[in-house]
């Protein structure tokens, strides 16, 4: 028998230390819920966990750039269906001035109204723009030069739409205006001019719709690239969370048992350390 290393209670003592730090790692991951929550609790888990975080990151950030590029897009889109109904109205005026019944008051009329029309479409064309980027250029030169055929292409708008650099798509913004689409050199004076107009302003409706061919192709391509984002990152997340998150069943049934051997081992170490006392029964004897 001895009182200098009472060996039972060492023993006790170690083993309610290895218990209470399982308990403790045990109540932070259900109070955190997070299976991980440093380095030391899985080192290749939390790697692999963090890389994945950055991509959902990223994930999120390409989906709020998609759905500004669906704005931006839509909004030029929008710009360009007015532009047509202009255009249309100004056909049927050119028609109507190819008729020789108008008087040269009437035809004055109808030649304002083209006028008019001609401002309004210069206007939306120059003020058309999504968070101050103009949508469509104007072109730098007084007048277009030979051989000008619209619509021509001015530059791109570039949009990051995924977490990667290589995951862009380019928006093609065109000169766009009545100088832009040849409208400047018509007529409807007289029978002879307005007859030539109408082909121009044909040609001019072409050319703006070939414009909302590229935004309705970029719209398209923009809401297949969101679907693709938002099932993209539900699955990152899903795979984070199997890696990352705590099962909360395991830990709970952890938490019992090392409960209950933290008890135990507590009652183990008070009968341990009255052991020594039986030393004094013997002196008593």
């Amino acid at each position: 028998m001895q009182i200098q290393n009472n060996m039972a209670a060492v023993n006790s003592s170690r083993n309610q230390r290895i218990t209470k730090n399982k308990l403790n790692k045990t109540l932070e991951k259900l109070s955190s819920g997070y299976r991980i929550n440093r380095a030391g609790d899985d080192a290749a888990g939390l790697a692999i966990s963090e890389l994945m975080r950055n991509q959902i990151r990223g994930l999120d950030q390409a989906l709020a750039n998609v759905n500004d590029g669906v704005s931006m897009t839509n909004t030029g889109e929008g710009a360009l269906q007015e532009i047509h109904s202009m255009l249309q109205r100004m056909k049927t005026l050119a028609v109507q001035a190819a008729n020789g019944t108008y008087s040269s008051v009437a035809r004055e009329n109808i030649e304002a109204e083209r006028l008019e029309l001609l401002s309004e479409i210069d206007r939306v064309s120059q003020t058309t723009d999504f968070d101050d980027i103009p949508l469509f250029g104007e072109y730098p030169q007084e007048t277009v030069p030979p051989g000008f055929v619209p619509p021509e292409k001015q530059d791109d708008i570039t949009l990051q739409i995924g977490y990667s650099d290589k995951e862009t798509l380019d928006v093609e913004r065109y000169f766009m205006g009545s100088k832009e689409l040849l409208l400047d050199q018509i007529s409807f004076s007289t029978v002879k001019d307005a007859n030539k107009a109408v082909d121009t302003i044909e040609e001019a409706i072409e050319a703006v719709a070939d414009v909302r061919a590229s935004f309705g192709a970029s719209l398209n391509h923009l809401e297949h690239t969101n679907n693709n984002l938002g099932v993209t990152k539900e699955n990152v997340t899903t795979a984070e969370s199997r890696i990352r998150d705590t099962d909360m069943a395991d830990q709970i049934t952890a938490y019992t048992a090392d409960n209950i051997l933290l008890q135990a081992s507590n009652s183990v170490m008070a009968h341990a350390n009255s052991l020594p006392d039986l030393v004094l029964q013997l002196l008593q004897i």
